[in-house]
């Protein structure tokens, strides 16, 4: 199987189009047709349903639609790294959570720049689990991962700012008038939890293992934003890390009480080959973080 044929097969799956793919791609559209058929003779499955104006992945071809985004992510970054071998270029590719510290990073980042202006940073934002999983397939070079989160495979360095827990409530809600709220407070409202097992785990010691037994789950979710939109429709409150210097409209932020607080760090496996421009970003973190 050849990356360019695998290349000619995400255009199509992403446009629908054969037209317009075989535009994108500078084939002719009878060449494209023909590498795609040769595509499924060699995986012996159908991986399309043609029609007249557009196609649609079947099961398989969404499978393979799924592993060529990461193995042509992974050729592209693997180029780049190449690319350039005498002044400190190519890709960094980051993952990161919803979190204060992406600050923290960013000005780092600037100040890396700076001094390697052909550095490029791709940023990929997702929950620590997911970041993980990129990390670990190579798609990612780090990782700025919200604690609770197993990193015994991972050499880290931790962050300096940490975060409070807070419920997001809407501004007609009557926990919106207290300065903090405490598991019982919440036990009456529908709630929205994060959907990663670590995080559960630490808010299921943080409400008491009874009470949270008890709680109404409305909904779970996994980044914030359509969490917030969820709770300015009256879905109901959502226990996430305060992101007061965002603004939604209509909602607020009250801290729990008692305090519960998360860390950061920024992770990177153990025993794996880095490129120059990693390991030089690397090296400028620890003398920042030393500083």
């Amino acid at each position: 199987m050849e990356l360019r044929v695998l290349r000619y097969f995400y255009t199509v799956a992403r446009e629908e189009n054969i037209t317009r793919a075989a535009q994108l791609l500078h084939v002719t559209q009878p060449t494209l047709s023909r590498q795609l058929m040769q595509l499924e003779e060699e995986l012996g499955t159908v991986l399309f349903h043609r029609s007249s104006h557009r196609i649609v992945l079947t099961e398989d071809g969404m499978l393979l639609k799924r592993r060529a985004q990461e193995l042509l992510e992974l050729a592209d970054k693997t180029q780049k790294e190449f690319q350039s071998r005498e002044e400190l270029s190519g890709e960094i590719a980051i993952g990161s959570g919803e979190t204060c510290n992406m600050a923290h990073l960013s000005d780092l980042m600037v100040s890396f720049r700076q001094e390697h202006p052909l550095v490029q940073f791709r940023i990929y934002s997702a929950t620590a689990d997911e970041v993980k999983n990129r990390m670990e397939s190579g798609l990612l070079d780090l990782g700025l991962l919200m604690e609770p989160v197993d990193l015994s495979r991972y050499h880290t360095a931790p962050l300096p700012h940490r975060e409070r827990w807070c419920a997001l409530v809407r501004e007609d809600c009557p926990l919106a008038e207290f300065e903090s709220v405490s598991p019982e407070d919440l036990a009456p409202y529908p709630l929205l939890l994060g959907w990663r097992e670590q995080v559960n785990d630490l808010l299921s010691g943080w409400f008491g293992q009874e009470l949270f037994g008890r709680i109404n789950v409305a909904a779970w979710y996994n980044l914030l934003n359509n969490a917030a939109v969820l709770v300015g429709h009256g879905m109901g409150a959502a226990l996430c890390l305060d992101r007061s210097f965002t603004r939604y409209s209509g909602l607020r932020f009250i801290p729990l009480s008692p305090a519960l607080e998360s860390g950061a760090v920024l992770a990177w496996k153990k025993e794996q080959t880095r490129s120059r421009a990693v390991e030089s970003f690397l090296a400028h973190i620890r003398n920042a973080l030393e500083a």
